[in-house]
């Protein structure tokens, strides 16, 4: 099922959740600029295991509202509290992609882990930020051919081939964002990062990361994994950006071993 949340006074972001009857849940954060629809590929599978599938969209992505400011990080962990506050929930996994990885550490910090039991990073943009050269391409990009720079992200996000219909897929999902929270909020990845916040955090982390990432290195994940005690580190040695999509099924398997 799928429905909207307000997480301030008008704005809504919106909700789909598998299986509100599982005994475990994982509430998926999912990367810049992207959607929930992301994890298609774990929604296909996890459910029948017994996991309840909640994904939201950031604001300004997806099918939530657009509004022009609240891009901070700060914003958008309150965003992820009132989703969690909203839906009641308790002992989750917190599973992040690349800024969304970001955005739970944030969360984690911000709000002392409210709800989380155990927290799932993955090719997460930590422990810095986004470089300014990088960012800045990727902000005139965005505001001066959108399409042309979601055309692109394949190339840098994937190490196995995709189809021409994958590809198109992927790019369908990004093209449902908003170009300026697109922008707004590649300007806070780059401004903004999360370091300080790492030592906040006591629940079991899983650090899931391509080994051939062109986007968040993988010394990125090692350095994390240093921050955050007791973390555990799995390298996905055939995968970028997404693992997820890279070796699916691999992860799949890692990320129900990881939350049973």
């Amino acid at each position: 099922m799928g429905y909207y949340i307000t997480v301030e006074p008008g704005v809504r972001v919106y909700v789909q959740d598998l299986l509100p009857t599982g005994n475990r849940t994982i509430l998926f954060i999912h990367g810049w600029p992207l959607s929930h629809q992301q994890y298609e590929y774990q929604y296909d599978v996890l459910p029948s295991y017994d996991v309840r599938c909640i994904g939201m969209d950031w604001r300004g992505f997806g099918k939530s509202d657009k509004p022009y400011t609240g891009y901070s990080l700060d914003r958008l962990a309150d965003d992820i509290r009132a989703v969690i506050d909203a839906l009641q929930l308790r002992n989750i996994t917190l599973a992040g992609h690349s800024a969304g990885g970001a955005l739970i550490v944030r969360y984690m910090a911000r709000h002392q882990g409210h709800g989380v039991s155990k927290l799932v990073m993955i090719d997460a943009q930590s422990p810095g930020s986004v470089p300014q050269q990088a960012a800045n391409a990727f902000i005139e990009q965005t505001l001066s051919d959108r399409p042309s720079l979601l055309a692109g992200l394949p190339n840098q996000f994937f190490f196995r081939h995709s189809t021409g219909p994958f590809a198109d897929w992927f790019f369908q999902v990004g093209l449902q964002g908003a170009g300026w929270a697109t922008a707004a909020s590649m300007m806070t990845l780059r401004d903004q990062n999360v370091r300080n916040d790492l030592g906040t955090i006591c629940v079991p982390t899983l650090i899931a990361h391509g080994i051939h990432d062109q986007v968040v290195p993988f010394a990125n994940a090692q350095e994390t994994h240093q921050l955050i005690k007791g973390s555990v580190l799995v390298p996905f040695q055939y995968s970028g950006h997404v693992p997820f999509l890279d070796e699916r099924e691999r992860f799949n398997q890692v990320l129900l071993q990881f939350i049973c």
